[in-house]
Parts: structure tokens; C-alpha cells; sequence
């Protein structure tokens, strides 16, 4: 292919700087990544790789050679879309970023049904908050970024694929389980939030702020950067959270952890999908962004009845 194994291996060690990762990476050995890397400099007739101090970076010749080494990685990955496409098929790669929420609880399902679709295509995925995954799109180190949350940005499309709810959760024994609550009730009692920079904690902030509750207003006692961690710190007494529905669907089952309402607050929200701004994307984005709008609802976990019944964090 266009994208030679000797560049693919320096490629791998530029972007991690280090021999190992790359040799993980490439499931190649240690002193075979060292040698292929050897053979690249002895063609170009100078280091690519300054390996003193412990510590491994690019000479000027490497810096010279890296963005080379990454359009022929795009430039092969869009030839063998491009033969693909032609004989009505999708392959090459697919790189998605996904926060926690739809990484965690949506995403596995949604790229299985992409995947019966089009087995040719390679995808590889990875998940932080919304924040983080709108600079990794925008960086170019993702295709496409499935985020939550209100945001408006101007360098990158956003386009709704799915509606979500939110839900407030307390322990098992909690006075409020399976009951409806007051607004104002929830200045009493340890709130548990995620970090700032994620989709999830501005659409409670939004929601509580529109419903008349000030932020001061609240007893914030703990922030995590996780729904597991916020749903961990809840089962053991320490608080109640907002999730979306589909994170506490195993727990609910359980009756580990219990829903309550809040009487006049809505929490519904939308996922979406977000893409550079510019033309509407081809190849295998275009693709997963087509499946998503078509599909997404009847590949989303299911919902058990009483979850369904009490999917609302208001009524």
C-alpha cells in the first residue's frame, strides 16, 4: 500500500515517543520496531530520533518527515475507502471519540451494528469528557465525536442523533426512593457532581438554574470525573447524583440504587454526534454518521418497565 510498514513504524514512534508503546502498538517486538526505525534513517541518510538524556524526540530531520508519514496514512486510508465505495462496500478506518456517558453505556452497541453492516471497516474509539473530545475532533485525532450536552461552537458541526433523560439517584434506603420531591428539598441534602468540562454537569447546572435553583444554593460535596465513580460514591452513602438513564440501568435492577423525582424540573437532553464544519462528511464518517440517524433508537440498551416509568428526573 501506499503507506509503507517502515513509515507506519515511524509514525508509531513519533506520536508516542517511545519504543515500547509503538512496538505494543504495532504488535511487533521491541528490537524489531529499533531496527525497522534504523533501516528508515540509514535511507535517509540522517537520525530521525535523538535518544540521549533517557529520553526520546524528534530530530529536525524526524519533525521534517512526520507530517509526510501522517497524509500517507490518510492518503492510504482514503484509497482503500475509495476502491471500496466503488464496489458499494465501506472499509478502512474509523476513529470516534465518545464522552463517558455514550461511551460507556451506548457506544459498544451502536459500533456492533455499524460493524454486521460494514465488518471491512476498523474502528478504534476512545472516551473522555465532552470538553476533551470536541478538542481531540478539532485536533484532527478523531473523525467524529458523540458528545452530550448543550454546546455551541463554530469550528465543528453538531447534529442531535438521540434523546436522552436524566435522573435523580439516591441510595436504596434513601427517604426519597420512588418518591417525588420538591425543588427546593434538594438544598438538603450532599449533591454529587462530575467535573467541570462535562456534558453531563452543564445540563444539570442549566436545568437547575432554569428551574430557579442557584448553584451557591446547592451542598456540592464531592465532584468525580466518572458516572461509575458518581454512582460508586452513592451506593455508599456519600450523596445523591443526576445520571442519564442509561447509566444506572444494571443498578436499578439490582436495587442497589433507587430513582426519585423532582416535581417541575425537566432534565432531557440530546446526544450528538459533532464533525468538523465544512461539507457534510463522506467515507466511512458519512457512513456511521447515516447509521446513527437511522439507528441509533433500536440499537440503545433496553429499558426495563419500571424504568420506563420512571425514566423523568420530573414530572
Amino acid at each position: 500500500m501506499i503507506d509503507n510498514f517502515r513509515i507506519r513504524v515511524f509514525r508509531a514512534v513519533a506520536h508516542h515517543l517511545n519504543f515500547s508503546r509503538a512496538a505494543e502498538e504495532l504488535l511487533l517486538t521491541q528490537p524489531a520496531v529499533t531496527q525497522q526505525i534504523k533501516a528508515l534513517e540509514d535511507e535517509f541518510g540522517v537520525p530521525l530520533f535523538d535518544r540521549g538524556g533517557g529520553r526520546i524526540s524528534l530530530t529536525p530531520g524526524g519533525a521534517a518527515l512526520l507530517p509526510f508519514a501522517d497524509r500517507m496514512k490518510a492518503l492510504s486510508e482514503e484509497a482503500v475507502a475509495a476502491v471500496a465505495d466503488a464496489n458499494g462496500q465501506q472499509a478502512g478506518e474509523l476513529t470516534l471519540g465518545a464522552s463517558q456517558t455514550i461511551g460507556q453505556y451506548l457506544l459498544p452497541n451502536l459500533v456492533a451494528g455499524f460493524l454486521r453492516a460494514n465488518p471491512r471497516v476498523h474502528v478504534t474509539a476512545r472516551s473522555g469528557n465532552t470538553d476533551a473530545m470536541l478538542e481531540a475532533l478539532v485536533s484532527r485525532e478523531i473523525q467524529l465525536a458523540l458528545i452530550e450536552g448543550p454546546e455551541h461552537r463554530k469550528d465543528v458541526h453538531i447534529e442531535p442523533f438521540m434523546e436522552d433523560h436524566m435522573v435523580l439517584v439516591v441510595p436504596a434506603g434513601h427517604e426519597w426512593a420512588d418518591h417525588a420531591i420538591e425543588l427546593a428539598e434538594l438544598k438538603e441534602q450532599p449533591l454529587l457532581m462530575r467535573e467541570f468540562g462535562s456534558g453531563s454537569r452543564r445540563v444539570v447546572e442549566h436545568a437547575l438554574a432554569a428551574a430557579g435553583l442557584k448553584g451557591k444554593d446547592l451542598k456540592i460535596s464531592m465532584e468525580l470525573d466518572s458516572t461509575e465513580g458518581l454512582l460508586s460514591a452513592v451506593e455508599a452513602g456519600l450523596g445523591i447524583t443526576f445520571v442519564s438513564r442509561w447509566a444506572v440501568r444494571n443498578q436499578l435492577s439490582l436495587g442497589t440504587l433507587k430513582l426519585a423525582r423532582v416535581r417541575g424540573l425537566k432534565l432531557s437532553r440530546r446526544f450528538s454526534m459533532a464533525y468538523p464544519a465544512g461539507p457534510e462528511p463522506a467515507g466511512n464518517v458519512g457512513s456511521f454518521r447515516g447509521f446513527l440517524l437511522s439507528h441509533s433508537l433500536e440499537l440503545a440498551p433496553r429499558t426495563t418497565g419500571k424504568q420506563k416509568d420512571n425514566h423523568r428526573a420530573g414530572s
